[in-house]
């Protein structure tokens, strides 16, 4: 609520029910048992939320949970609460343990710990942001944990207007849940609430001319139906902006460098691209240096109250959140006479159709304009490519901070266009024993989404651990066996196609003893997406999403023992304006080949032609069936030393 700090509330979850809180955003998350007992039970959640007209807030937390078993124990061994202290206090009053033998005991205050969060402890500007937190030894089966938490808000950033956001638990892990709003009235002021939540009170009942409106709810788990939310937004929203615009308008203030540039930074912005001729070439060198030299701290968006450092600060450190790297790319970009402007996207579709909450953003993008052309830039992950953005956020509608006079201006639309065409080339050569084991070299060539995806696994684990990353890539393509050996590409080297190599082996692949030995290719399988469902009746049928066009080829070369007799399948074809689809099997001299290629050509297709897509799919994956069959040679010799071949 109000700003704690990066959106929790209770940490590592300690009731069970987080009551996660950015600036007022509040949301219970819901546990599914997996088993009949629950590791605890919430016998108590209460909330009580009071705002003030000047933007502070007061939310005080009373819970009371029984331990049921060791897990339960083990995850109330500690309670932990974010907060950020340059607008926050958290106090934890009371924390009290009923043993099931019998008595009770408090924690004393000298219990309780304040540290930075584990995400900014190596970054010192950024240790505001920071965790409250109580260690709780000794717990057992049976026990009992009641604790209160008290935070407070004064002066946040994007005072004096405030946001809330809260979800009932539908689990049926809380016994009862009792949650208080109290609010001040403000011609601003939208509370939107389910219909399906109503409150059980709401003072005054026509608030038109009062102070102050006060909402209550009371459920409990023996009345209320265990159900999964399907809703797409909150049971409650509060939110104190009358619309987007005026939201935009105060974030834009926020992304401002009211600094003045120093020589230091000057000389940087010129040095950085002292080798460009256009100013797209400044631009990608910027980016570059953004990207790769800047160490992007992990905190979510608004962890801070968009409370941005100055450029110079910020270079001087070497460290920046997704804000500041905006901030120091749009004032060395300036320096060099470049227009760059952030904006700022949700996860989902129609985030404008929501009530106006900070909350709600949850990505920074950059966009830089060059003449009438706009190039989107991404430059958190460091491994990102120049003008490539990852798939939750092309073609959404964000927000851009600043003050504009139109929609057209202050929503905007990131590209469904990639700057290069997206293909995954995969190549597999391998060598069968006449033992029946298979080893295999399997090579990766990539651009687009999944070249994004690895770059990042790569680049965040440590290479001693790359055989992990590469054991579930094979296993994602359909590959069994223990990966020996992974050779990446340099995964900043983000002008080249991203490529992986490894080798995989598996004893035993294929038993001789049975006649015929039928083995698939040994290639990974091609997803597609699902044939849309029935419409019901009277409804329009739903458009078939076939996603960015992208081009798969897969090839395999397969080396058999000597005299080894091989019956390949027939090759498919099947070409549609919106996907083309080839197959080739053969074999010759001992060895067996195999490619598949599927070019998707459309984003989409009208759902009408669902029949014709079905089509399709099945011949794709009638294809990816088809088995290759195998005869040992009667006098065939062993040659167990000879390795995998290189591709």
């Amino acid at each position: 609520m109000h700003g704690a700090a990066y959106g929790q509330e209770g940490g590592q979850n300690p009731v069970g029910v987080a009551e996660k809180t950015v600036n007022g955003k509040t949301a219970s998350s819901e546990e599914t048992p997996s088993k009949p007992e629950l590791p605890f039970q919430i016998q108590l959640l209460e909330t009580h939320i009071r705002f003030e007209v000047n933007g502070d807030s007061r939310k005080e937390i009373h819970t009371i949970v029984k331990i049921n078993n060791v897990v339960g124990a083990h995850q109330f061994a500690r309670l932990a609460f974010d907060y950020n202290r340059a607008f926050q206090q958290v106090e934890i009053p009371l924390v009290r343990i009923s043993h099931a033998n019998g008595g009770t005991s408090e924690l004393l205050p000298s219990a309780v710990t304040d540290a930075p969060n584990p995400a900014v402890e190596k970054f010192p500007a950024y240790q505001d942001v920071r965790v409250k937190s109580v260690r709780i030894l000794g717990l057992e089966e049976g026990d009992t944990i009641e604790y209160r938490v008290i935070t407070t808000t004064t002066k946040h950033p994007l005072a004096p207007d405030f946001w809330l956001e809260h979800t009932f638990d539908r689990s049926g892990q809380v016994l009862e849940e009792i949650y208080e709003l109290d609010l001040p009235s403000r011609e601003s002021l939208r509370v939107r609430i389910d219909p399906a939540t109503p409150p059980d009170s709401h003072l005054p009942a026509t608030p038109a001319k009062a102070e102050r409106q006060q909402y209550k709810w009371t459920r409990r788990a023996e009345t209320a139906k265990t159900e999964e939310n399907t809703n797409t937004t909150a049971d409650i929203e509060v939110t104190s902006w009358k619309d987007w615009f005026l939201l935009a308008i105060q974030l834009g203030e926020h992304f401002e460098n009211h600094g003045t540039s120093s020589l230091e930074l000057l000389a940087k912005a010129k040095s950085l691209t002292s080798n460009a001729r256009t100013d797209s070439e400044k631009l990608e060198a910027l980016y570059e240096f953004i990207g790769q030299k800047i160490v992007t701290v992990e905190l979510p968006l608004g962890a801070t109250g968009f409370r941005l450092r100055n450029a110079e600060e910020i270079l001087a450190s070497g460290y920046a959140t997704e804000e500041d790297k905006f901030l120091l790319l749009a004032e060395l970009g300036s320096l060099n006479g470049l227009v760059i402007f952030p904006v700022l996207f949700h996860s989902e579709h129609g985030i404008e159709k929501s009530l106006p909450q900070p909350g709600l953003l949850t990505k920074l993008v950059d966009v830089a304009q060059l003449g009438q052309k706009q190039v989107w830039m991404d430059p958190s992950s460091g491994v990102t490519p120049f003008g490539f953005l990852a798939a939750n956020v092309r073609g959404r509608k964000g927000l851009r901070p600043g003050a504009f006079d139109t929609d057209f201006m202050y929503w905007n639309r990131a590209p469904l266009e990639l700057p290069f065409a997206a293909f995954q080339h995969v190549t597999v050569k391998g060598l069968l024993q006449p033992d029946g084991g298979l080893s295999a070299r399997v090579q990766y060539t990539l651009r687009g989404d999944n070249e994004l995806l690895l770059r990042v696994a790569f680049q965040q684990t440590a290479k001693e651990k790359w055989k992990d990353v590469a054991g579930l890539l094979a296993l994602s393509d359909g590959f069994r066996g223990q990966v020996t050996s992974v050779e990446v590409s340099d995964p900043l080297a983000t002008k080249d196609p991203f490529t992986v190599e490894y080798e995989i082996t598996q004893p035993k692949f294929v038993a001789w003893s049975k006649k015929p030995v039928r083995i698939p290719a040994l290639l990974p399988q091609i997803g597609l997406p699902d044939p849309p469902t029935k419409p019901a009746a009277g409804e329009a049928a739903h458009a078939i999403e076939l996603g960015t066009p992208l081009d798969v080829d897969a090839q395999m070369t397969l080396k058999l023992p000597p005299g080894t007799v091989v019956q390949a399948p027939a090759g498919t074809s099947v070409e549609r304006d919106y996907a083309k689809f080839t197959s080739k099997y053969g074999a010759t001299a001992n060895t067996v080949t195999a490619s598949r290629r599927v070019n998707f050509l459309l984003r989409e297709i009208p759902g009408e032609r669902a029949m014709d897509y079905n089509a399709f799919v099945r011949a794709v994956q009638s294809d990816q069936a088809q088995m290759i069959t195998l005869a040992p040679a009667v006098a065939a010799e062993a040659t167990p030393g000879e390795a995998a071949p290189k591709p």
